[in-house]
């Protein structure tokens, strides 16, 4: 337990923040130094949807089509489609996605020239370059700044990943265990979600209810000892979790009261489904989900994966965005679709790629949709091959930048850290970071 926590009680709320959903002590040893912070001041978004696909998503099969470099290039993929935004066409596989540019803007010249998954990773989700210090990302700032800054006091943690993490890079960084995303687990297109620490996979209600009594009957040291106040707080503790086991967040990733025609739109898949779980997410008050979608290091037979893939992308992204519009919530969420990096754009045909795609760091492509961002628009461009940035080079700490910008977190607040540094929530100039300028040209 974190020295600040002792001789309080912690309510359900803060439990559930720091991920202890189960009936043990809170543990929280090794976080930065807690600071008072200033609340964020008010601003057009509330919360981040991040689709993270991990792995790096082609540029080229996505956003950025390229049927005029020939077929060592666009391989089978020849024919993009035509959007509802005049002049924007996309990939081919995205006919849904297709009829809703008017609700994204697409970044086809992000870059950072790097081809490494940790690093790429590391770049993208902190805007830095690895050094002496382990920056956040942008999921634990968020947690942090409109987490517990803001009072934030949700059902749920204030950074959800659906479902497993990255593994890439400590999401938290030098803000500590505290900041860590809470990851469900488990599969929310099964007919029970098994969320860690909420739904035991296997064990229905009745039988939780059932060792639950089992476990107070057993208890005579407690009566015994008495008033005692490390029993106490190990009581509180456990019905905390029992409170969050049987309770309103229990109700939140339930998804069986979902209307049934919405939840086929969605996909009846992972990636479908955890697009509707981030819906309710952020519905909820969440700040920030990220949806790690795995699937897209595609260095063999890409376009057989492809043809999976990208149908399910479709359909869940779609219908993701025409549902936050449906509620009222595109315009105070921010929807961030991106990889680490794109894919090389020229196929790799020979044995044992079979029709591959490496990876690309100098040139891919990012979406921005809701949250203030203008839609049906496109900044920047690749050139005729998809290989280098042609024209308004964009870089992680550029896109960073101006999502932090419409969710008010200002960019000079400083952050806490175990060596008491003067750490700034973005990088200053002097720091080496590349820029080609905040993303003013979508921010209206």
């Amino acid at each position: 337990m974190n020295h600040h926590d002792h001789g309080r009680r912690l309510s359900r709320r803060e439990a559930i923040r720091r991920g202890a959903l189960g009936a043990a002590a809170l543990a929280a040893g090794g976080a930065a130094p807690r600071q008072t912070l200033a609340a964020p001041p008010k601003a057009p978004a509330k919360s981040v949807i991040q689709i993270w696909m991990w792995g790096g998503p082609s540029h080229l099969d996505t956003f950025d089509p390229k049927p005029e470099a020939g077929e060592a290039y666009h391989g089978p993929y020849d024919s993009p489609i035509a959007t509802n935004v005049d002049g924007i066409r996309i990939g081919e596989k995205l006919p849904l996605l297709a009829r809703h540019a008017d609700k994204y803007a697409i970044i086809r010249s992000m870059t950072h020239g790097i081809n490494a998954h940790e690093t790429a990773s590391y770049i993208t989700q902190t805007g830095r370059a690895p050094g002496r210090l382990v920056y956040p990302c942008v999921g634990a700032v968020v947690s942090l700044l409109k987490g517990v800054a803001a009072g934030y006091q949700g059902v749920a943690p204030p950074y959800v990943v659906l479902t497993t993490p990255q593994g890439r890079f400590s999401e938290a960084g030098f803000l500590g265990p505290a900041y860590k995303p809470f990851a469900t687990g488990g599969d929310p297109s099964r007919d029970v979600f098994a969320v860690e620490g909420i739904v035991a996979r296997g064990m229905t209600d009745q039988r939780q209810r059932q060792r639950r009594q089992l476990l107070g009957d057993l208890d005579t040291l407690g009566p015994a000892v008495g008033d005692n106040a490390a029993f106490a707080r190990f009581d509180a503790n456990r019905e905390e979790a029992y409170e969050t086991i049987f309770g309103p967040a229990r109700e939140l990733f339930d998804l069986g009261g979902e209307d049934a025609s919405l939840r086929d739109r969605y996909g009846r898949n992972w990636f479908g489904q955890s697009c509707l779980m981030a819906r309710r997410l952020v519905e909820s008050g969440v700040p920030y989900v990220t949806i790690n979608y795995r699937g897209w290091d595609t260095h063999k037979q890409h376009f057989e994966t492809m043809e999976t893939k990208l149908p399910e992308l479709d359909a869940g992204f779609a219908t993701l965005l025409q549902d936050l519009a449906d509620r009222d919530l595109l315009e105070n969420t921010i929807v961030w679709w991106s990889g680490e990096f794109g894919r090389g754009p020229k196929i790799q045909w020979e044995s044992p790629w079979n029709g591959g795609r490496s990876h690309h760091g100098r040139c891919f492509s990012a979406v921005l949709a809701g949250g203030g961002f203008s839609g049906g628009t496109v900044v920047g461009k690749s050139d005729a091959r998809g290989i280098d940035v042609a024209e308004r080079p964009v870089y992680p700490r550029d896109l960073i930048g101006s999502v932090y910008q419409r969710l008010g977190i200002d960019p000079e607040a400083k952050l806490p850290n175990p060596r008491n540094l003067d750490v700034r929530v973005m990088p200053a100039d002097e720091e080496g970071a590349e820029s080609g300028g905040r993303l003013t040209e979508i921010m209206s």
